[in-house]
C-alpha cells in the first residue's frame, strides 16, 4: 500500500474521460505506478475505480504540486523535455593532426570539412505518422512543463536533454541511467 511507505509518494495519471490530472497517494502501489506509466499506444489504459488513466505526463510532465503538502528541505524537477543537445562534430584537425606530409594533411583536412559540410546539409528523411504523433506530444509537453516549471518553481532542475533518447529506446535504460546520474551531480554540485 502507497500508505505504509517510509516516504510521501504520489503518483500522477490522466483520468481519459475526464481529461484531468489524478494523483494516486493511496491504495496498491502497483496499481498507481501502473496507472502513472501507461503511455498511450504501448501500455493500455488502467481501470482505476471506474477511471480510464494512462500516462500522467499528458498533463503534466512535471508533477511538483503533488509535493507541496510534503514537509521537504529541498524540491528537485527532472526536466525530460530540456532543450536538445547539440551534436558535436570532430574537427577535422583534431582527427588527423598526428600526419606528417603537408600536403596530405591539408587534403584529408580538406574531405573532412566536406564531407562534415555535406552531412549537416542533407535533409532529414521522411517521417512516419507515429513519429509525427510522438513529435507533436513532445511539443505539448515542452510547452506544459514550461508553464508547470514557472507555476511551481523547485528549488533545483535536473534537464535532460529532450534529445537524449526516442520514444522507443527502452533498451538504453542502463546508458539513459547514467545520463540521468550525472546530469543530477553536475547540477547538485553547481548549487552549492
Amino acid at each position: 500500500q502507497i500508505e505504509d511507505l517510509p516516504l510521501s509518494y504520489t503518483a500522477v495519471a490522466t483520468d481519459l474521460d475526464n481529461q484531468k490530472e489524478v494523483w494516486l497517494n493511496k491504495g496498491p502501489l502497483f496499481d498507481a505506478i501502473r496507472a502513472s506509466i501507461a503511455i498511450p499506444s504501448i501500455f493500455t489504459p488502467v481501470d482505476y475505480h471506474g477511471k480510464r488513466l494512462v500516462d500522467g505526463s499528458l498533463l503534466n510532465p512535471i508533477p511538483i504540486a503533488p509535493t507541496l503538502k510534503d514537509k521537504t528541505d529541498i524540491t528537485i524537477a527532472v526536466n525530460l523535455s530540456a532543450p536538445a543537445a547539440a551534436k558535436a562534430v570532430v574537427p577535422a584537425a583534431s582527427v588527423v593532426k598526428e600526419l606528417n606530409h603537408e600536403s596530405y594533411h591539408e587534403k584529408i583536412l580538406q574531405f573532412i570539412d566536406d564531407l562534415q559540410r555535406r552531412v549537416l546539409r542533407e535533409e532529414p528523411a521522411d517521417i512516419g505518422m507515429l513519429d509525427i504523433i510522438v513529435n507533436s506530444l513532445d511539443a505539448m509537453q515542452n510547452t506544459i512543463a514550461r508553464f508547470k516549471l514557472a507555476a511551481y518553481a523547485p528549488d533545483l532542475i535536473i534537464d535532460i536533454p529532450s534529445n537524449a533518447c526516442s520514444f522507443y529506446e527502452f533498451y538504453r535504460a542502463e546508458e539513459l541511467i547514467a545520463l540521468g546520474r550525472r546530469k543530477a551531480e553536475e547540477t547538485c554540485g553547481k548549487s552549492r
